[in-house]
């Protein structure tokens, strides 16, 4: 590798610039564009993430201060607050979101073999959504409630990797069992999702479609017990059933049997009853595996904590689209890169490493792998940590 390129020259090289400006094409994004085209917007949102930038005007006077090496970049045109500003404000989105899409694709592939906690063969997926609070005078197109808005990220989540395959931005007021008519579902796939996602016709259709999803149940629910298996209740079981809706409207959305698993959690001694269309795996296993739907919630704090999503750098729709797809492109990018490489850090210190040392000519594979004295996680106890 040429030791004269920048560490984010090199971290860059592993973008597929071919799908890039396919994306590019699709949506006409350089239509007209003389000097910053979308590849030097990409490129400066990208380094805003990789560097903690918090402002346009942040943003501004950080490239300035390093005019001379904007070209070693990839940058090609001279970034100004303005110029960023109407770029995320007018180019389509779409864009950037379809690129997303191909880095998740080609991520996916390499953590396909990637364990997640769980002996099983099949994909394993997890559903939530988590929402970022707006002022409700600078973002009027999100409003949520009388006097808030927020935006909502709603997520499939490959657990293999931790890699959002599918992710959804909407309003506040949007349901999260909405995000099911969005998702074309993956034959003998899991689905694990909490409470908000049950909706029995939505449910019944995972059903069709040939994938199995689990549940939690409400604790009011009609139902009529079929059969019963004996359950060992030292492991946390109180009952294995299959049942039938009994009210008119959720028997109506699922005419056929679920399967009903009372369970206590051991350490919080907490009562949870899943319901599951799977009748071929153990009911330990089905809890074992709602209890592997908390990555979800790990990869949401994670990318509040790390990722430039809570604050935006424009008010429109479209500019905040934009900003959360770059923010996901570089989650995803450093992830195929610590694949490639194959460094052993964890993603939060490879992030690290990286917003200090973008503009030096380092080897990456050097600057990434170099042994320190004391690890980062040690550091920073709390900080959640993927990709260990």
């Amino acid at each position: 590798m040429n030791v004269g390129q920048t560490i984010f020259s090199q971290l860059m090289e592993f973008v597929p610039r071919y799908e890039f400006r396919r994306c590019v094409e699709r949506y006409r994004g350089d239509f007209k564009v003389q000097r910053f085209s979308c590849w030097d917007q990409f490129l400066t949102m990208a380094f805003a993430q990789l560097s903690y930038r918090e402002s346009l005007r942040d943003i501004e006077a950080c490239l300035r201060a390093k005019s001379t090496k904007l070209y070693h970049m990839g940058i090609r045109a001279r970034v100004s607050r303005n110029t960023l500003a109407h770029a995320n404000h007018v180019r389509d989105w779409r864009i950037y979101a379809d690129f997303a899409q191909v880095l998740i694709a080609k991520a996916r592939r390499l953590y396909v073999d990637e364990p997640f906690g769980m002996e099983l063969e099949q994909a394993v997926y997890a559903l939530d959504s988590t929402t970022i609070d707006l002022c409700l005078s600078l973002f009027p197109w999100a409003q949520s409630r009388r006097r808030k808005s927020a935006v909502k990220l709603h997520t499939l989540l490959d657990l293999r990797g931790s890699i959002p395959t599918v992710m959804i931005i909407t309003g506040g007021k949007v349901h999260d069992a909405a995000f099911l008519d969005h998702l074309i579902f993956e034959a003998g796939a899991v689905y694990l999702m909490d409470r908000g996602y049950l909706h029995f016709r939505r449910l019944y259709r995972i059903h069709q479609s040939g994938a199995f999803f689990v549940t939690r149940s409400r604790q009011r629910l009609g139902r009529q017990r079929r059969s019963s298996q004996l359950v060992d209740k030292q492991t946390g079981l109180r009952c294995d059933q299959m049942i039938s809706l009994t009210n008119p409207v959720p028997q109506m959305g699922y005419p056929e049997q679920l399967r009903r698993i009372g369970y206590v959690d051991p350490d919080t001694q907490t009562r949870l009853v899943f319901l599951t269309n799977n009748t071929l795996l153990p009911a330990l296993t089905i809890a074992d595996l709602y209890r592997c739907r908390w990555q979800v919630e790990l990869f949401f704090r994670w990318i509040k904590q790390h990722l430039r999503i809570k604050s935006f750098y424009g008010t429109s729709e479209n500019a905040v689209k934009t900003q959360v797809w770059t923010a996901i492109s570089v989650y995803v990018l450093i992830a195929i890169i610590k694949k490639h490489l194959r460094i052993e850090r964890s993603l939060f210190s490879i992030l690290q490493i990286l917003s200090v040392s973008l503009l030096e000519k380092t080897p990456l594979q050097q600057a990434l792998a170099t042994a320190y004295d004391e690890d980062f996680s040690s550091e920073v106890p709390n900080q959640l940590i993927l990709f260990n």
